[in-house]
């Protein structure tokens, strides 16, 4: 398992991300220490880049927009978000690219 997400008993599933807002395009950017750096082409200004990091994760993960949200770190690049509902299969994938 990779230090980025982490798997509760209880099917939610937490994942710790670099963000680096304003970028050209929204990507995933490889690793950052122990965390998923994603790129995100918002700006980081009235909670763009927070909203346009819970889609590009929901629609990456082929989940609701719902089921995903900011645990913490709503003002810094370090985030922690919650996903509930989701296949852990696509987290593994997702993880091994990565």
């Amino acid at each position: 398992m990779s230090d980025w997400y982490r798997v509760a008993g209880d099917g939610r599933i937490t994942l710790t991300l670099h963000i680096q807002p304003g970028a050209r395009k929204t990507e995933f950017a490889g690793l950052h220490g122990d965390a998923l750096k994603i790129r995100l082409a918002a700006p980081p200004v009235d909670g763009k880049a927070n909203e346009a990091l819970l889609k590009f994760i929901a629609d990456t993960l082929g989940m609701a927009k719902t089921a995903v949200s900011l645990k913490s770190g709503s003002t810094s690049r370090r985030k922690v978000l919650e996903l509930k509902g989701v296949d852990r299969a696509a987290i593994e994938t997702l993880a091994s690219q990565h």
